[in-house]
């Protein structure tokens, strides 16, 4: 028996190819920041934020494109915070983790007051409040039309929730990793302390891993989609429809590739 979330990306699907567009996309997974909950502040949740993200995800989901997430916990702890420097780097890692499911558990709430259903599955088992990650059981979960969260990174300390990204996307064969920034693309340096900063348009994986001055990801992170060719697209999340716009194959941010 088929969800009604699997019947409502059947419909959408329908409806998006009858119009004469097909996605380019059939299964991404969307990298987002803890703070891209947390507005225009730096810490906490902006329950305006939130929606902006929930609406930006469903703006995709309307298309019958399958949508796995994985976010981050910048707004509630980070590992350069001056406490976290004091304290045992395993057990900062581990507060970062439980971070994430916090705003997991955010998220999954806008989706579904919005009428869309969704699983957060976890690396670090909490069966009161989410599913343990089993790749398998992602992968239905996303056939049956549910959107996909990813909580608590790895579930392994010293790794990145970009790292966990990239390392989930490839597991559950997503064609495109997508991470949402604050600004739209990369650049040589920072846009917003350097008026002359250049945009990049393409980046091979290796200049990604190479320039000293390109910081995209982590190391990890691009290793794993370049050897597995994931594409990465770099984008700005306050950039309207910019996610639904990538999916249906306009040019949006930075490509990280070949």
């Amino acid at each position: 028996m088929r969800s009604r979330a699997a019947e409502e990306g059947s419909g959408a699907r329908e409806r998006t190819q009858s119009m004469g567009q097909s996605p380019k996309y059939n299964r991404i997974l969307l990298k987002l920041g803890g703070e891209s909950l947390s507005g225009r502040g730096e810490q906490g949740i902006d329950p305006e934020m939130v929606a902006h993200v929930s609406d930006e995800i469903l703006a995709v989901k309307q298309h019958g494109v399958q949508i796995a997430v994985v976010i981050g916990g910048g707004n509630f702890w980070r590992g350069n915070d001056p406490y976290a420097k004091q304290i045992d780097r395993a057990t900062a890692d581990y507060m970062g983790m439980l971070a994430t499911v916090i705003n997991a558990l955010a998220l999954q709430d806008a989706l579904e007051k919005r009428g869309y259903e969704t699983r957060v599955m976890t690396a670090i088992e909490m069966h009161q409040i989410a599913e343990p990650y089993i790749r398998r059981r992602a992968i239905h979960h996303l056939d049956e039309g549910y959107i996909v969260i990813f909580g608590a990174g790895t579930g392994n300390p010293f790794f990145t929730t970009d790292t966990a990204a990239a390392l989930r996307a490839q597991e559950i064969n997503a064609q495109i990793l997508l991470k949402a920034t604050k600004v739209d693309g990369v650049y040589d340096k920072d846009p917003h302390r350097f008026a002359d900063a250049k945009k990049f348009d393409r980046l091979s994986y290796n200049d990604a891993l190479l320039s000293e001055q390109v910081r995209v990801m982590d190391d990890t992170a691009i290793t794993i989609c370049k050897e597995h060719d994931i594409p990465i697209i770099v984008f700005d999340l306050n950039d309207r429809r910019a996610i639904e716009r990538v999916v249906m194959g306009e040019m949006v941010g930075t490509v990280i590739g070949k």
